[in-house]
């Protein structure tokens, strides 16, 4: 063969994939939802299989599972899925629990069926009136159960990823020492791991916007529940202050976080092939009505945040240069200072 028809390596894929939360009502995963990502410039998604506000269980179709579980490996899109915000093992309800239990296991099916690397699921409140123990006592009677039958489907299984919340009320998790606790009562199963949302950490009181608040937060994610199980970063800036318990997302860069601290946590090696998802403003509600819109702007401005920044370009550039001007026995600009 000769070299100019050679076959051109596959482009590496990003160390972060950065994608969004799609749209997938009407025509479906592909038609909807994945259009949705080509149209914003999404390398990764995340999509509801059931009504998040409620306890619908609904059945998937298999041609569109299948048809959605193909084009994202084509495309390399790593997918997700987001489970409904209303499961509350903690809850004192005994109907709660149990729905609780069959939505968690609907949208670990589902997202197994669609090819999904995780089911993301918010980590509840202790209002069983036993307080945090009792809480997470319920937690392990609930979803051990249901790691046993995600052991069961093999090892493409998706992840189960534990979401902090903001910290309203009595949040079983939002800081990310709380993790500590969850992670023990469901025996740190090697298949769970965590959601990171930004908006929440924020909320509930680590100051990313700090210097080294990012670091902090990180590390104190990885002494609650060890290394490599940081699995998704939901990318949200927030409206309100730090440790206002505030769950209002913002627009990246437009908030009280800022567009910097995204840079650092893009940066930051706990991050390593980590997939950032936003779930910000989409632009439905800007006077040109645009949907998705601010999301191709967030995830525009999140790319140019996952390149090295000026200096560390100008260090690298400055060493390319002096390497070639010692190949062609010039003085490059390093040594000439």
């Amino acid at each position: 063969m000769s070299p100019s028809a050679a076959p051109r390596p596959s482009p590496l894929p990003p160390r972060n994939p950065i994608g969004a939360h799609v749209p997938v009502a009407g025509r479906g995963l592909v038609g909807t939802g994945l259009a949705y990502a080509d149209r914003v410039g999404a390398e990764t998604v995340q999509v509801f299989v059931a009504n998040p506000r409620g306890w619908a269980t609904p059945a998937g179709r298999p041609d569109q599972d299948e048809a959605f579980r193909i084009a994202c490996a084509e495309r390399g899109i790593p997918a997700y899925v987001h489970a409904p915000y209303l499961i509350n093992f903690g809850s004192d309800s005994p109907a709660t629990r149990e729905r609780s239990v069959a939505s968690l296991r609907h949208s670990l099916l589902r997202g197994h069926a669609i090819g999904a690397l995780g089911v993301v699921v918010h980590t509840g409140a202790a209002l069983c009136g036993g307080g945090r123990e009792a809480a997470l006592a319920q937690v392990r009677e609930d979803v051990l159960p249901l790691l046993d039958e995600l052991d069961a489907l093999g090892g493409d299984a998706p992840w189960l990823l534990l979401e902090p919340t903001a910290g309203q009320g009595s949040s079983l998790c939002s800081r990310m020492e709380d993790l500590a606790g969850y992670a023990e009562a469901l025996d740190r199963h090697p298949r769970v791991g965590v959601c990171l949302d930004t908006c929440h950490a924020f909320a509930a009181g680590h100051d990313l916007a700090a210097p080294g608040g990012v670091t902090a937060m990180l590390d104190a994610l990885t002494a609650a529940v060890g290394p490599g199980r940081l699995r998704l970063v939901h990318a949200n800036d927030s409206m309100d202050v730090a440790g206002a318990h505030k769950d209002r997302h913002e627009n990246i860069g437009a908030g009280h976080i800022g567009a910097d601290p995204f840079r650092e946590l893009l940066a930051h090696p706990a991050t390593a092939g980590v997939p950032f998802v936003i779930e910000t403003p989409d632009g439905r509600h800007d006077p040109d009505r645009v949907e998705g819109a601010r999301h191709a702007r967030d995830i525009e401005l999140l790319k140019r945040l996952r390149e090295p920044a000026p200096a560390a370009r100008a260090v690298a550039g400055d060493t390319a240069v002096a390497g070639s001007a010692a190949v062609a026995g010039r003085p490059g600009r390093a040594a000439a200072a």
